[in-house]
């Protein structure tokens, strides 16, 4: 058996052995949240669901290179689908939580919203204990282990990090340039930024021991980031939720009062999120 490495990697400090160091985790986080939802109707658990599945995504894409593209494209759309389950009701929540902030006073159907979120928890419950996310988590890396353990090339671990991490980086740069000459309706563009950021952080902290120090300060910047660009994206997906779903106001007046307040949010984060580019 072999020791440590210096940077304290274990088996052979290949990017190959060091898979499931990174994604054993991952997975016994979500598993622990997905068994969790039996009994806490607590959206923050789907919420930290989906931060390990888009945790899990992120290390597949950084792996991309090394495993067969066909399994890489089919995983990280099977964890995005779970994602998507696991974020509606969050969405719901966070919805009553910006009409509580922007109601200016205004009458609104609470009970409506509430029933809305409890009807979409269960669906989103429902929707992941059939989808058996316990057996695809284990198969998904039961499969990347055997591809990565079994291939003839072995590769570097620093090595491996750091061409993944520049390739985040180059990917983060282009798209907020493409953001800044963008129109400031362009909401598209800001979130690629937003994504690309998410990324480029779980990456530095995947790799964080083999980065120099000022690629590991890159975290502070992106932190604040992905807040100011997260706080744009949550109203702009509360707009679409509340457009979607306006028959929950008996009074049509006040829906559009609603999506009126939601608007002028949004115009003023997106003022906020584009000094960060």
């Amino acid at each position: 058996m072999k020791a440590d490495t210096p940077n304290g990697l274990p088996h052979d400090g290949t990017a190959q052995a060091h898979f499931s160091h990174y994604a054993a985790p991952l997975i016994d986080s979500a598993l622990a949240c997905a068994a969790a939802l039996h009994s806490n109707p607590d959206a923050e658990v789907l919420h930290k669901l989906r931060v390990s599945l888009r945790r899990l995504r992120t290390l597949l894409w950084a792996y991309r290179p090394l495993l067969d593209e066909q399994f890489d494209n089919q995983q990280r759309a099977l964890f995005k689908f779970y994602a998507s389950a696991a974020g509606k009701t969050r969405d719901w929540d966070i919805l009553i939580a910006l009409l509580d902030e922007t109601g200016d006073g205004q009458e609104k159907p609470g009970d409506a919203l509430q029933a809305a979120r409890a009807k979409t928890f269960e669906t989103s419950r429902t929707t992941l204990e059939q989808a058996d996310v316990k057996r695809a988590l284990r198969e998904t890396l039961k499969e990347a282990n055997r591809e990565l353990n079994t291939a003839h090339k072995r590769t570097p671990l620093p090595k491996f990090a750091r061409k993944r991490l520049a390739a985040a980086q180059k990917s983060m740069t282009k798209r907020m340039k493409r953001a800044a000459r963008a129109k400031r309706s362009d909401y598209a563009s800001y979130h690629e930024v937003r994504k690309a950021g998410k990324k480029l952080r779980y990456l530095i902290e995947f790799f964080e021991p083999m980065l120099a120090k000022k690629q590991r300060k890159a975290t502070k910047p992106l932190k604040r980031l992905q807040k100011r660009f997260g706080a744009l994206n949550d109203v702009v997906a509360s707009e679409q939720l509340l457009r979607d779903n306006q028959t929950l106001y008996a009074d049509d007046t006040a829906a559009a009062h609603a999506l009126d307040a939601l608007a002028q949010e949004r115009k003023r984060r997106m003022r906020d999120a584009g000094k960060l580019l």
